[in-house]
């Protein structure tokens, strides 16, 4: 029985090694820009240090990758989580949404938040989540957005 645990062992072991030479594709996106974004949604300072913080890394191509992020397989899974957030809400593409859109994802935000599925439980783990004061600027902020594009 030992011996087949040992096996096993070794052949994890010499996955885990081979694996690290694969690495997963980065958001290496040419506009990384999220200037245009905080100047159109007028968003305040508390609202920018979280979105600084705990939003762009997923939700704009202006990623920082932490150390970990070279390590396989978290750099499967952080790489599976970058792509997924841009692929949903990437604010260094504000300017090509167009009003409807804007309106759209801001609302998305809203109901995202209020549900507490943003940020991701996975990602509260290691960085931390929004505390509720930052819950509540968030929501006021991305309302007094959505009014500005007076949809209905």
């Amino acid at each position: 029985m030992m011996k087949i645990f040992e096996k096993i062992l070794i052949v994890l072991l010499i996955a885990l090694i081979l694996i690290q030479f694969y690495r997963p594709e980065k958001n290496n996106a040419e506009n990384r820009d999220v200037a245009v974004f905080e100047s159109q949604t007028e968003m305040p300072a508390k609202v920018k240090a979280v979105f600084s913080s705990k939003c762009y890394d997923c939700h704009s191509n202006k990623t920082t990758y932490p150390w970990y992020s070279e390590v396989a397989p978290v750099s499967f899974f952080i790489a599976d989580h970058v792509e997924e957030g841009i692929e949903h809400f990437n604010v260094s593409q504000w300017e090509s949404y167009s009003i409807k859109k804007k309106d759209h994802k801001l609302d998305e935000l809203i109901e995202e938040i209020e549900a507490n599925e943003m940020p991701l439980k996975s990602y509260n783990l290691l960085h931390g989540g929004i505390t509720e004061s930052e819950k509540v600027a968030l929501i006021a902020w991305a309302r007094k957005v959505r009014k500005t594009y007076n949809i209905n």
